[in-house]
C-alpha cells in the first residue's frame, strides 16, 4: 500500500508539473501578443507632431461679451482668450479663396466669394448679408481633406447671436448621403435637421471654432437662421483647416 501511495503521489506530482508548464508557456505567449500591438498603437499616435493651428484674428470692434440677451441656452463667456487648437503639424486653411455657393445667391450685401477671401476684419465692406430666414452657404474644397478645424465669422461689429447654426460636412456636393454634422444649436429643430444639443454664443473678433476631430470632406455646410438683432444672415469669413488625404 505504502508503494501504491508513494506512485500515486508521483503521478499527481507530475500532473501539477505539467500544467504549470503549460501555464508558463502560454502565459507569455498572450503577453508577448498584446505587448506590441499596444506599442506600436502607442507609437502611431504618438507618431503624430501635434502644434498650435496658425489662426491669425482680426481687430475686435468692441470690448466685452454681453450676456444680456435673453437666449435660451446660451454659453458663457470664457472670459479670456480662447486656448491654442492643436492640430497636426502642416494643416493649412484649406478653405481660402474655394468655390462658395449659397440658397441666397444674390447677396443683399457683398459677394459670395468674400466668404473666403481671408478678410476676417469686422468693418463695412468685409461682410456678405445673405437674406431673410433659413440659409446656407456651402463652399468646394476641390478635394477631399482631412479637417481638423472650422472656424466662422458671421459678424463682429457688435454682439449678436445667430440661430440654428448647424455646420455638415460631406463628399456629396446636394448633402444627400454621407453627411456629418459638426456643430447644431437648432434647439428646437426649426431646421428640421434635428434638435442639436449644441449652444447658442455670442460672436466676438474669435470666431466660432468647431473641433471637426480629423473627419475626412470635401464639401462644408454652414446654415443659420437670423439673429438677435434682425431676421438676416452675415458671413464674414469661413476658415477650414486641414490636409490633403493621401
Amino acid at each position: 500500500m505504502l508503494r501504491n501511495a508513494v506512485f500515486n503521489g508521483l503521478k499527481v506530482t507530475l500532473a501539477v508539473a505539467v500544467i504549470i508548464a503549460l501555464v508558463l508557456a502560454v502565459v507569455p505567449t498572450v503577453f508577448a501578443s498584446d505587448g506590441p500591438q499596444k506599442k506600436a498603437e502607442q507609437a502611431s499616435s504618438s507618431s503624430v507632431k501635434l502644434v498650435p493651428l496658425p489662426i491669425k484674428l482680426p481687430k475686435p470692434m468692441f470690448v466685452g461679451t454681453p450676456q444680456n440677451f435673453r437666449v435660451k441656452h446660451l454659453e458663457k463667456a470664457l472670459g479670456k482668450p480662447r486656448p491654442p487648437f492643436l492640430a497636426p503639424e502642416g494643416a493649412q486653411n484649406v478653405a481660402l479663396h474655394k468655390p462658395v455657393t449659397s440658397t441666397d445667391d444674390m447677396p443683399i450685401i457683398g459677394d459670395l466669394e468674400m466668404i473666403t477671401d481671408g478678410d476676417k476684419e469686422g468693418a463695412d465692406g468685409s461682410f456678405v448679408e445673405l437674406g431673410p430666414f433659413l440659409q446656407s452657404v456651402t463652399i468646394d474644397l476641390q478635394d477631399v481633406y482631412e479637417i481638423y478645424a472650422i472656424l466662422v465669422w458671421h459678424y463682429h461689429q457688435q454682439a449678436r447671436v445667430y440661430f440654428d447654426v448647424i455646420v455638415q460636412v460631406s463628399n456629396d456636393p446636394d448633402f444627400k448621403k454621407g453627411v456629418t454634422t459638426l456643430f447644431n444649436n437648432d434647439i428646437d429643430n426649426s431646421a428640421g435637421f434635428g434638435v442639436g444639443k449644441d449652444m447658442h454664443y455670442v460672436e466676438t473678433a474669435e470666431g466660432k471654432l468647431i473641433d471637426a476631430k480629423g473627419v475626412h470632406a470635401r464639401y462644408v455646410r454652414l446654415y443659420s437662421n437670423g439673429n438677435t438683432n434682425n431676421d438676416l444672415n452675415h458671413y464674414i469669413e469661413v476658415e477650414v483647416w486641414g490636409k490633403p488625404v493621401k
